[in-house]
């Protein structure tokens, strides 16, 4: 297993990535809230004032385009539960697109140290942190347009809940995720279930008042999301997407996503 995991990590380009500092904006906050968000537009928006950066939003065309992209070489499944091993080390960096040919639609990824290296390699920075299973652009387009991806994990989980693994994955699957990242989706979810059932027996919205995170929520942030982040290299934060869960402005990086359509 642990193989696997530098494999996803690191033998894309056998790099070390540099630290880089957050926006210094620790009271805004960034998304698009939607009724179980618990948070009006006021408190959580799609732009930031802090540094100037507003989430992309793109037309129906545009995601369509982004669903034909197909990689040089599919990123590998998970042959075993990666919530079996602690997650390996990493420094941040980002992951970047390049594309190999604009006219068949084929690319692949590419983990730089910083986005002037990845520029100078010709790449689109797509998320920070390493590359991993949902750094697709099909997995780009189902978290940008899906704001509330979320529930619809959540329900597969519950209609699955004591169904063969193979079912819940097929399930996130056809929410439009590729099949590696719908693998990582499903092991988060059934560690959150193991693990936070308590906290998430309610149905409390994402937010408290003060904009703190739900108890499942948070839960689910710190027993599962470290894992969940180094095996899934895109997070709808570090792809600067603005979806219904709101974060502050310091922890989401701007990105502009213009991708050759």
């Amino acid at each position: 297993m642990r193989q696997l995991l530098l494999l996803i990590f690191f033998s894309m380009l056998f790099i070390s990535c540099l630290r880089r500092d957050a926006p210094e904006c620790e009271v805004e906050l960034f998304g698009r809230p939607v009724a179980a968000t618990g948070l009006s537009v006021g408190r959580c928006n799609s732009g930031c004032e802090c540094n100037g950066f507003k989430s992309r939003a793109f037309t129906p065309a545009e995601f369509n385009a982004l669903k034909q992209w197909k990689m040089r070489e599919d990123l590998p499944s998970l042959s075993s539960n990666p919530y079996d091993e602690p997650a390996p080390p990493s420094e941040p960096c980002l992951c970047a697109v390049i594309v190999e040919d604009e006219q068949e639609k084929i690319y692949r990824l590419e983990t730089f140290p910083d986005e002037t290296a990845a520029k100078a390699a010709g790449g689109i920075v797509t998320h920070y942190d390493a590359c991993g299973l949902c750094s697709t652009l099909p997995d780009f387009a189902v978290y940008a347009e899906k704001l509330d991806v979320g529930a619809a994990v959540k329900q597969c989980g519950l209609r699955n809940f004591n169904q063969p693994f193979e079912q819940l994955v097929a399930c996130i699957e056809e929410i439009g995720f590729t099949r590696p990242c719908a693998e990582i989706w499903a092991y988060n979810l059934r560690h959150t279930q193991a693990n936070c059932l308590q906290a998430c027996l309610g149905d409390d919205p994402y937010h408290k008042p003060d904009g703190s995170l739900s108890p499942c929520l948070q839960c689910d942030e710190d027993i599962s999301g470290p894992i969940f982040k180094a095996v899934a290299g895109r997070t709808r934060r570090n792809t600067g997407i603005a979806t219904s869960i709101c974060r502050p402005c310091s922890e989401v990086n701007p990105i502009e996503h213009n991708y050759p359509f």
